[in-house]
């Protein structure tokens, strides 16, 4: 049985005034040395691996042309997208215009988020992730076949 990599864990970093941040080593490992970050939902950045940036990109190219939500869906994700090096420290470095649309000064946090990491905002992360509604939340879950 093969086992399929996931990125999980909350870690907080800071990102220096250059627009560097340190990616966290078990991250680092699953992504390689180069990868794609993008903007996100929720004001955050996702950042993926080749792997699923491949893939994510597939999705995007089936999207119907002549569908406005679709072809503004595809400007989102593809304008902001960057492909980022990791330096000899570890760091990457965050697109000015991509700091600048998560709000990010000092205090970060990386989220594994199965295929994906999100980099947040502290201040954000902490304001938008309370998970005290997760119950109602979880019943939605369910209807969308995700039973626990």
């Amino acid at each position: 049985m093969q086992v399929i990599g996931m990125f999980m864990g909350e870690y907080n970093h800071t990102i220096d005034a250059k627009g560097r941040l340190i990616v966290p080593s078990k991250f680092r490992d699953a992504l390689g040395d180069e990868f794609v970050i993008t903007k996100g939902l929720d004001g955050c950045l996702f950042v993926y691996d080749n792997k699923e940036w491949t893939a994510f990109e597939e999705k995007l190219k089936s999207l119907p042309l002549t569908n406005k939500d679709a072809r503004q869906f595809v400007r989102f994700f593809l304008a902001g997208a960057a492909n980022v090096e990791v330096d000899k420290q570890g760091r990457i470095l965050v697109p000015s215009n991509l700091r600048e649309f998560a709000k990010l000064s000092k205090e970060v946090v990386l989220v594994g988020v199965a295929s994906r990491i999100e980099i947040w905002s502290k201040e954000i992360w902490e304001n938008t992730e309370s998970f005290e509604d997760m119950e109602e939340i979880a019943e939605h879950m369910a209807d969308l076949g995700l039973g626990i």
